[in-house]
């Protein structure tokens, strides 16, 4: 015990600048778990407060699941969230990947930082401003795209109002909003390569393409293993926003813009049932678990020092 609490005095500084995080973490991922029981009990809240009416609040067993499950909306929204997740975690991973490099590659380093900082300003931008930006170029009577077409002599498109075009709009908008941010960790990694294994192969003739296919991306191998692990732990989660705001909520798009948390979203608006949105968490924080570990398992299978754990 002695040892214990001089380890913690050692590392004093270093736990302090973790601390923030931790509690970060205790409150908003640890304690809301004791709040998943609601997923099996009618809730039903009183003026007695969240945990008395929880208490309080009739077991149902597995009957919120059945909200997800038992409903002709089931497959759609379960297609459209892994088939988005899928296509956005391959493409964001290429082209974050791709955006590294390049940026790794500039000569001029302030010009490398003055696009980095372009680049990764959409990240903080909320989906609400996001939506209007997307909107005033696919706006019927005034998008920039729509009057670029009639001026080119077509036909305006009422973009919301065809559902076939938004899979590529929407994982457009994605990619667009999260590539810069995605790239900062791989920008990281390629910054601690040692620059004598590149003085190396160029020794040795090699091409810059040879440079990346052979020093730079199979030492960013591991981190990309761990970073697609991390995404593939929330494939059955969907950006709220990406698909509630861009699309504007917009009734006759819902066949390509509805995923299971949209989905959950409207249900426990139009019933007010909050056992059934925390089944729905619940049935997502599971799957992702699984996911994750089966997907660890393999990883660990082929190269060991890949893993996540």
């Amino acid at each position: 015990m002695t040892t214990f609490f001089k380890n913690i005095f050692k590392n004093r500084v270093m736990l302090f600048m973790v601390l923030p995080g931790a509690i970060w973490f205790f409150f908003f991922s640890y304690l809301p778990l004791v709040g998943t029981v609601a997923a099996f009990k009618k809730y039903r809240f009183s003026r007695e407060g969240f945990w008395a009416s929880l208490s309080k609040s009739e077991w149902v067993g597995w009957d919120n699941f059945k909200f997800i499950f038992n409903n002709n909306d089931a497959f759609l929204i379960t297609r459209n969230t892994l088939l988005y997740n899928l296509t956005i975690i391959a493409l964001g991973l290429v082209f974050a990947v791709a955006l590294a490099i390049l940026l790794s590659e500039l000569v001029n380093k302030r010009l490398a930082k003055l696009y980095q900082t372009g680049m990764f300003l959409p990240y903080f931008l909320s989906w609400v401003i996001v939506g209007y930006f997307v909107f005033s170029f696919l706006s019927m009577d005034r998008g920039m795209l729509n009057q670029l077409l009639t001026w080119l002599g077509f036909e305006p498109i009422s973009w919301y109002a065809e559902s076939g075009y938004w899979p590529y709009i929407l994982v457009f908008v994605a990619l667009w909003k999260s590539i810069g941010y995605n790239s900062i960790v791989y920008l990281a990694s390629i910054m601690g390569i040692d620059r004598s294994l590149y003085e190396a192969a160029m020794i040795d003739g090699a091409s810059k393409w040879q440079q990346i296919r052979n020093v730079t991306i199979p030492l960013l191998s591991p981190i990309i293993i761990i970073m697609t692990l991390l995404a593939v732990g929330r494939i059955f989660y969907a950006d709220f926003g990406l698909f509630y705001q861009v699309p504007r909520d917009s009734g006759t798009l819902y066949a390509a813009t509805n995923v299971i948390d949209t989905y959950v979203y409207r249900g426990l608006k139009t019933t007010g049932e909050i056992g059934m949105s925390t089944a729905a968490g619940l049935y997502q924080s599971v799957v992702g678990f699984v996911l994750v570990m089966i997907s660890n398992y393999v990883v660990r299978r082929v190269d060991k020092d890949s893993s996540l754990f």
